[in-house]
């Protein structure tokens, strides 16, 4: 891919710091800096230049994608071997007839857009750095520790902390009823991929289940408007999701990426379909077996893109201890992770910038 290079000097006493807080005291995000008219990026946003000189190829093999797996295409044993053999080797796949509705899934994508395009007065009522409440709005949530913004403003509405049903009322009225029916549906379709991967595995039914994976989860609703220098800026960096897997719902415009065989490779959005990713934590009490990949999302010259990542991520507050299950573990397979608590899981993701894959800190 080409990354083209800034042709912008940073001056010896340019202070990121201040540039980043008069930044983020607008309030008014990403979309933001578009309205006012902006014809080239804010330095804030600018990849480094040893990072944009180090970029890797974008494959251009049309015959290697991302599987898509039809839900209803064979039966329930092949379709868990399916799963399992895309997460082991992809750590991703797309799902088809899944039973959400085209008109949740529409309806969601529309919402976001409305919610963005709405009076800023709205969305300055819920931009907050801290994560004290449930729902919040901001443009990165790592933004004083990256060494280069994302190119997004996200919306995020988090179920983390608390087993005790959510206060839907403290979601923006103009998207709370279609992202609460999307965010139902898609908890039924995570807990039925759990049973597949459970079966797939060869693990007892409803042992991923008792991971308790569902009853903690967060949606981040994105807004990537279009960019003006895209080629020097990422609408998300390289990550892994810390999350047991995520459920991702796109709109029509391309961007996502998988790294897969040491080359980035187009995940083309599906109309009807989505993306589930295997997130780090399923990773680690798999040891190894499922693989939580690297993926990033590009800036683009078109838009808004629109997308929404359900994490399942389990209670924070729970006292569970995780690690790898021990019919993954043997003389010739010992664990690789040490155990851990969701608490301390989180709080080491939240330490650093996106990008850090938390798998590594638990490491043996």
């Amino acid at each position: 891919m080409e990354t083209g290079e800034s042709t912008k000097q940073v001056p010896c006493h340019y202070d990121r710091t201040q540039e980043l807080k008069a930044f983020d005291d607008t309030k008014a995000g990403v979309k933001g800096l578009v309205d006012a008219g902006i014809q080239s990026i804010p330095k804030i946003f600018i990849r480094p230049s040893e990072e944009l000189a180090q970029e890797l190829n974008t494959c251009d093999n049309p015959n290697l994608q991302v599987p898509i797996i039809d839900l209803k295409g064979a039966q329930q044993e092949e379709i868990a071997k399916r799963i399992l053999s895309a997460s082991s080797e992809w750590g991703m796949f797309q799902v088809v007839n899944h039973d959400i509705p085209v008109d949740v899934l529409e309806g969601l994508i529309e919402g976001i857009r409305r919610f963005n395009e709405e009076d800023d007065d709205a969305k300055k009522a819920l931009y907050i750095r801290e994560r004290t409440k449930q729902v919040t709005f901001n443009t990165n949530y790592d933004l004083y520790r990256s060494r280069a913004a994302n190119w997004r403003d996200t919306l995020t509405v988090d179920h983390v902390r608390s087993g005790t049903q959510f206060d839907a009322s403290q979601l923006p009225a103009i998207c709370r009823d279609v992202t609460m029916e999307y965010i139902g549906h898609a908890i039924k379709l995570g807990e039925s991929l759990l049973e597949l991967l459970s079966e797939a595995l060869e693990l007892k039914s409803g042992q991923l289940w008792a991971t308790e994976c569902t009853k903690g989860w967060s949606i981040v609703c994105h807004y990537y408007p279009a960019c003006p220098e895209p080629q020097l800026t990422l609408g998300a960096s390289k990550h892994t999701d810390p999350s047991f897997f995520t459920i991702l719902l796109q709109d029509r415009i391309a961007g996502f990426q998988v790294l897969h065989q040491n080359q980035w490779v187009n995940v083309p959005p599906v109309p009807g379909a989505l993306l589930v990713n295997i997130g780090d934590i399923l990773q680690m009490i798999s040891n190894d077996k499922l693989k939580s990949e690297n993926h990033r999302v590009l800036a683009n010259h078109i838009g808004p893109r629109l997308s929404a990542a359900l994490f399942f991520r389990g209670l924070i507050s729970s006292p569970k201890v995780y690690g790898p299950l021990e019919e993954f573990i043997s003389e010739e397979n010992p664990p690789l992770y040490r155990e851990f608590t969701l608490t301390e899981f989180y709080a080491n993701f939240l330490s650093g910038p996106l990008g850090q894959p938390c798998f590594e800190y638990f490491k043996l």
